[in-house]
């Protein structure tokens, strides 16, 4: 277990007019901070850090005695689900009362199952489990959990706004599927099959590739074999060196289709693309950097000014979203306390200028908004700025109000 806290100083008391500085509220990142997927969890660590540094500079959060600045400690599972078992085991014996994590949806379904077997065991060191990126969507379906809160669209809601703009696509006939062979990129490829088949059935499902996750180093034989057969796009819900590495072999190949992706706009993704991504490589997320509006442009900005390296540029408005809807849920409970942060996180809203969301009470899913953007050079029209540095940045193409990404659940959660 690698065990760093990001905010080691507000865990120092200090003096403030005469009085000792109120002890911090801790949340416990469990992410990988090493390995092939080094690059999400550090890119995770950033956003959650300026998240909490946003909090911390109004003071923190408001308890009945006073106001505690939040710390972030992050531990390293390496990608795997026994060191995540361990690492919150780790953070339960230090009494962290809030845990976060995402780059994985086997990882989450393994942390929901402990977390709820913890909870119950251990009523007075309850756990909640706020997840930033986990999208199977059986996380708030048949595994829902109340100790468990989504906040980025599961795997069928993204599905749901790529097959909207593939049915309005009369180019499209001809896709490939390609994914990580674990729960999420299996249901990647159910989603797809699904619901292509309800919107255009014309269209064929040509190949159906699951890869080993974090291990592929060359992807020229898959894009081979999507070359031979004749796919005029393809859909992956690839993520990390994965997405990377695939699109780079599609671009050495001089392949000339479409990408629809779930994370094709960062992580070294546009620049590996480079042109033959222009008009061909979508993306789908809660929101870019070319969404448009002053505020939106204002975030982004801090952002890079806060973390000027182009290798760092990589923002989720969803991790900005989550802690700053834990802060108010700890305000309106008054404690840290899981089954009363829990109840004050059901049905809260978050609103800012360009933002809107809704945490659904019946299964803990943040419902919002959603973009499928599409990638074009820095400087076209509606593209300000751009990716990592590369000279790309991506476009709206379609915009999804929150009314119309919401989709059914089968949740049947036991509430405390």
């Amino acid at each position: 277990m690698n065990l760093t806290t990001a905010l080691a100083a507000a865990q120092t008391p200090q003096a403030n007019g005469g009085a000792k500085a109120l002890p911090p509220v801790r949340i416990g990142m469990i992410d990988g901070l090493s390995g092939a997927f080094s690059n999400a969890g550090e890119a995770v660590q950033r956003n959650l850090q300026i998240a909490i540094d946003r909090v911390n500079a109004r003071g923190g959060v408001r308890l009945p005695d006073g106001q505690h600045k939040l710390v972030l400690s992050s531990f390293d599972n390496k990608q795997g689900v026994e060191e995540s078992l361990t690492a919150l085991k780790h953070l339960t014996d230090q009494h962290i009362p809030f845990v976060v994590q995402g780059n994985s949806s086997a990882v989450a379904l393994a942390l929901v199952d402990a977390i709820n077997k913890h909870n119950q065991r251990t009523p007075d060191n309850r756990v909640l489990f706020f997840n930033y990126s986990a999208v199977d969507p059986v996380l708030t379906n048949e595994k829902c959990s109340y100790w468990h809160f989504r906040f980025d669209a599961s795997a069928d809601m993204r599905m749901h706004v790529l097959t909207e703009v593939i049915k309005d696509d009369s180019r499209a006939k001809k896709i490939y599927l390609i994914g990580q062979d674990y729960s999420f990129g299996r249901q990647v490829a159910r989603s797809a099959r699904n619901m292509l088949a309800e919107k255009r059935p014309d269209i064929s499902i040509v190949g159906d590739d699951l890869h080993p996750i974090g291990k592929i180093k060359d992807f020229a034989p898959y894009v081979a074999k999507i070359k031979a057969n004749g796919a005029d796009a393809v859909i992956t819900g690839n993520w990390g060196n994965d997405l990377s590495l695939l699109v780079k072999a599609a671009k050495d190949a001089g392949m000339v289709l479409k990408f629809y992706t779930f994370y094709g706009n960062g992580l070294g993704a546009p620049a590996a693309i480079a042109d033959a991504g222009i008009g061909r490589v979508r993306a789908v997320a809660e929101w870019h950097p070319n969404a448009g509006g002053t505020d939106s442009d204002a975030f982004y900005s801090q952002f890079r000014q806060r973390y000027p390296d182009p290798r760092d540029d990589y923002v989720h408005l969803r991790m900005q979203v989550m802690i700053e809807m834990l802060a108010s849920a700890i305000e309106k409970a008054r404690s840290t306390e899981a089954a009363a942060v829990a109840r004050a996180m059901e049905g809260a809203q978050y609103k800012n200028a360009f933002h809107n969301a809704l945490m659904r009470a019946e299964d803990h899913q943040l419902i919002q908004p959603l973009y499928v953007s599409v990638m074009q050079k820095k400087g076209e029209s509606g593209v300000r700025f751009d990716n990592e540095g590369s000279g790309y940045g991506f476009k709206t193409e379609r915009y999804f109000d929150a009314r119309l990404t919401a989709l059914p659940t089968s949740c049947k959660m036991t509430r405390m």
